[in-house]
């Protein structure tokens, strides 16, 4: 009779042996580890044991964060042998440019395609003070909100913080070649619940605004949220410097419920606590995002209820946006009349109200649109 022997090892954390998990994946035939998963120090580490020089440490870190490569072969600095080395070690499974669409009004979609073939959209906008990249942090979405494209697909899966930082590096160079500037703003308002992919989020955030990474400030940044109740407490008590926004579109529960099922768990009571709890913690600015749904909340019995959420809130301000239509959705823009009726209203009551225009509707790239849809990529 044949026995099976198990050798036991201890199970040690992996920030404290990146080596030696990096051996037993080989060893084991697993996946390869992603070379943007460790820390200067781990690198370090692995360049020691290889009896290479300190610095190919610094120069390799270099190259995935500021100088923004995407495979080992653009690290011309470094031997080809050592490259090849770096491919066998480790994985590198950066985001690619799958299609891109060029608006009339200058607004830039880009459907990117990860390492597993999935693929996720983000848009440039530019205006004439900013240059702002609007970015994804899941791949499909679980909320299922009523006028949003992204609410009728599936949620894939989160995407990793290198593949969000991709997404930013990626339009910034769009931007520059475009523009001949870089971006000035990021907004997470793509596919996807930023608060649900917390942890990616913020390390994506970290190593945007680091000096090692793309040096932005967080106060350039801005996290939106369907309203997560429990993690917008989080980032208050994680201190985090970037803005925040909720996106309300509605302003009582019965009317928020019918559009945004997550009302369910995250009434708007909650979230006014959070909120308030939030700038507590922080001082950082809070927006108000609101479309306007003709014949649904835009009477001025909806603006009275919105202006006395806003009162509850220590709110910079409240964007009132334009409903982009898509297939699945039964809602309309309201008449301009009315628009102009209900900012009228806001600004009468002293709300700082602003009417944001959308940008990119004729290649699906406007607030709600993004569904990846199959299209041909385009020239500018």
């Amino acid at each position: 009779m044949h026995q099976l022997i198990l050798i036991a090892t201890p199970i040690l954390p992996y920030s404290h042996t990146p080596t030696l998990f990096a051996y037993l994946c080989r060893f084991m035939k697993t996946d390869k580890t992603n070379i943007r998963t460790l820390s200067k120090s781990e690198i370090l580490e692995y360049f020691e044991d290889l009896g290479e020089p300190k610095f190919r440490a610094a120069q390799v870190y270099e190259w995935l964060w500021q100088k923004q490569a995407f495979k080992f072969e653009d690290m011309t600095n470094l031997s080809k042998e050592l490259r090849a080395k770096l491919a066998k070690d480790f994985a590198f499974p950066a985001l690619r440019i799958d299609t891109t669409q060029y608006s009339a009004d200058g607004t830039v979609k880009t459907r990117f395609k990860t390492f597993d073939n999935h693929f996720v959209e983000g848009v440039l906008i530019p205006t004439d003070e900013r240059r702002t990249a609007c970015v994804s942090s899941q791949i499909g979405c679980s909320l299922s909100c009523k006028f949003c494209a992204t609410g009728y697909m599936d949620r894939e899966r989160n995407l990793e913080f290198d593949e969000i930082y991709d997404q930013v590096v990626l339009i910034n160079q769009q931007s520059e070649k475009t523009y001949e500037k870089r971006l000035s703003n990021i907004v997470f308002m793509g596919m996807g619940e930023p608060l649900l992919n917390y942890k990616n989020v913020l390390r994506a955030i970290d190593k945007i605004s680091s000096a090692e990474g793309l040096g932005m400030s967080p106060r350039r940044i801005t996290v939106s949220t369907a309203g997560v109740a429990k993690m917008i407490r989080q980032l208050g008590d994680d201190k985090v410097k970037f803005k925040l926004a909720l996106s309300l579109h509605a302003a009582n529960d019965q009317k928020r419920h019918e559009i945004m099922p997550i009302n369910d768990t995250n009434n708007i009571r909650s979230l006014i606590e959070a909120l308030n709890y939030f700038y507590k913690q922080t001082g950082n600015e809070i927006t108000f995002e609101y479309i306007l749904f003709q014949d649904f909340n835009d009477s001025l019995k909806d603006a009275d209820e919105l202006i006395k959420i806003y009162r509850q809130v220590p709110a910079d301000l409240v964007n009132i946006i334009e409903y982009n239509p898509i297939a699945d959705a039964v809602f309309a823009k309201p008449d301009e009349s009315v628009t102009n009726i209900f900012m009228k209203h806001l600004e009468k009551n002293k709300v700082n109200a602003r009417l944001r225009r959308s940008r990119g509707k004729d290649i699906d790239a406007a607030c709600g649109q993004l569904a990846n849809k199959n299209a041909s990529p385009q020239l500018p």
